[in-house]
């Protein structure tokens, strides 16, 4: 918890708890159910948590929009997005129902409800719209747009720091990913952000809704 209050100091007392809460109840749920590396739970605030709060660094998600976390595996990045923002809706897809299940058991355990769980494809949703897809380390861009594209609510009237489109937490280098997508996305380089040695070759890109 400590790397993430380095960065962030406003929580409030409920949102303190929500996340300390966190780390014990992964671990709990990883001796069932493989929702995270294994390796990965000693750096679990910096590896997962605070990696999620990038998204928020740079974008405010309002009172009652609607994002969806495509292929949210055990409920990354939108499960500390969702403790973050209590007043958005975070609606979490993927195709492994027994990682959806995880995070339906954490969040009533952490009295999360802001959340809701849908286990299927992106391409598979019918007659939603989002404001925002959020995702990490899923697919290439080119198909993470084409999923997400269709899904994004167009042409809606926002303040400067509301995103509208997808926002993806990515790694490596991604000159050729980019430009065999097609976008344009505005790109970050994660470890400007917070000064943390994981965090170099990590980035977030945001292509806005055309």
């Amino acid at each position: 918890m400590d790397i993430v209050k380095k960065y962030f100091s406003d929580f409030t007392p409920e949102q303190e708890t929500q996340l300390a809460a966190l780390k014990g109840l992964y671990s709990s749920w990883n001796e069932k159910i493989n929702v995270i590396s294994r390796k990965d739970m000693d750096n679990f605030y910096l590896h997962h948590v605070l990696h999620s709060l990038t998204i928020a660094t740079q974008f405010n998600f309002k009172k009652d929009m609607q994002v969806m976390d495509l292929g949210c595996g055990g409920g990354f990045p939108g499960v500390p997005l969702a403790i973050f923002f209590p007043e958005t809706h975070f609606h979490m897809v993927d195709s492994i129902n027994k990682k959806l299940l995880v995070i339906d058991e954490i969040s009533s355990e952490i009295g999360l409800t802001n959340i809701s769980t849908q286990h299927t494809r992106a391409e598979e949703i019918k007659n939603r719209q989002f404001d925002v897809v959020i995702s990490r380390a899923v697919a290439p861009l080119k198909d993470l747009w084409r999923w997400s594209k269709p899904l994004i609510r167009k042409n809606k009237i926002r303040e400067e720091d509301e995103p509208n489109g997808l926002i993806c937490l990515k790694g490596g280098d991604l000159a050729n990913e980019i430009s065999e997508s097609g976008c344009k996305p505005f790109v970050w380089d994660i470890d400007k952000i917070f000064n943390e040695p994981y965090f170099q070759g990590k980035f977030m890109l945001y292509q806005l809704s055309k």
